[in-house]
């Protein structure tokens, strides 16, 4: 397992994270307290060592259980959490103001008996509340000690900046990571938000890197989801995806797994790891086989030809302004730090 520095931090992450979604109960998951510290024990064996959860998941269940079951690990690992989105009916049970943000922290410390996040995100953005408020109180969270690192996850990239803007002015703890949703099915991604990462030193955690299951190597042509399925069970809150590209990506997977042997997951997710400014992937699983396979995607690396092959059958049309700085040699040469697109 490799590591990487998370952005322009001081903080090295291993190259896959471990998602805890799946412990927080139906739709995503049922994993059980013992289940959980059997994945944890053999993700440790591995060299994974960051683990990330949310308050939203399971109601605060997943948190829970991820709390027992790295007890008497503490020291050996790092955890990252998400807060904001709604965790009840009141307008005082989300966003990212002063009172809400420290009172979420502290639900979160307690139910993972720990005394310290190593990286918080913010799970969305807040329209509501002013960004000099939400800077202020993160920054005195790090002051503390309670939080390590602070993180954005599925900001867009104008949100992204300008909250980067209002901690600098403040001279404040800054976002030093993203966690944001790519993969082979969905490079919306790479357009703005890679290139605010690659230009203010954020480093992202890729969440869903199989699509919400899309790339989980149970569809083919005339093979539709399961019932019971990831896919299945996400419905609605999975990421929208082209069956068109899906049909020709999977035609790729499945003549790179026949050449290199390796799984269809493990190849998707392969493929994220060589991308610009990614320094982890999350990962699930359900039991201990699709932990085993997920953990195979690292320790080898596609051929250049491979990759070509995968950037090729996903690809989708560029967005204005963005494909005149990718294609245009004018725009380009007084942009030159924008990241070139694969085509």
């Amino acid at each position: 397992m490799q590591y990487h520095r998370l952005g322009s931090s001081g903080l090295h992450v291993p190259e896959l994270t471990f998602g805890t979604v799946t412990f927080g109960g139906p739709p995503y998951g049922t994993t059980s307290a013992d289940q959980a510290r059997e994945l944890v024990s053999r993700c440790l064996d591995a060299g994974l060592t960051l683990f990330d959860s949310a308050d939203i998941y399971g109601a605060g269940a997943s948190l829970e259980i991820l709390g027992a079951a790295v007890r008497g690990r503490r020291d050996r690992l790092l955890m990252s959490s998400k807060i904001g989105l709604p965790t009840g009916e009141s307008a005082a049970q989300r966003g990212a103001g002063r009172s809400y943000v420290l009172s979420a922290v502290d639900a979160t410390l307690e139910r993972l008996q720990t005394d310290h996040l190593d990286l918080l995100y913010l799970h969305t953005f807040d329209a509501g509340t002013p960004l000099e408020e939400t800077a202020a109180v993160l920054g005195r969270l790090v002051s503390s000690g309670r939080v390590r690192y602070l993180g954005a996850s599925n900001f867009t990239a104008w949100q992204l900046m300008k909250a980067l803007g209002v901690q600098d002015s403040l001279h404040t703890a800054r976002f030093v990571s993203q966690q944001s949703y790519y993969s082979l099915l969905g490079r919306d991604f790479e357009f703005d938000l890679m290139e605010v990462g690659a230009d203010q030193g954020i480093g992202t955690l890729v969440w869903s890197p199989l699509a919400g299951g899309w790339l989980s190597g149970t569809i083919r042509r005339g093979q539709p989801p399961a019932p019971g399925s990831r896919v299945d069970r996400m419905g609605a809150y999975g990421p929208p995806v082209d069956q068109d590209i899906l049909l020709a990506v999977m035609d790729v997977l499945d003549a790179i797994s026949a050449e290199t042997g390796r799984t269809v997951p493990q190849i998707a997710i392969n493929w994220l790891l060589r991308r610009p400014t990614v320094c982890s992937v999350v990962i699930g699983a359900d039991d201990a086989a699709q932990l085993e396979n997920n953990l195979g995607a690292v320790g080898w690396s596609l051929t250049a030809d491979q990759v070509a092959r995968l950037d090729a059958a996903s690809t989708t049309a560029t967005p204005y302004p963005n494909y005149l700085y990718h294609r245009d040699p004018g725009f380009r040469d007084l942009a030159p730090a924008l990241l070139p697109r694969p085509r």
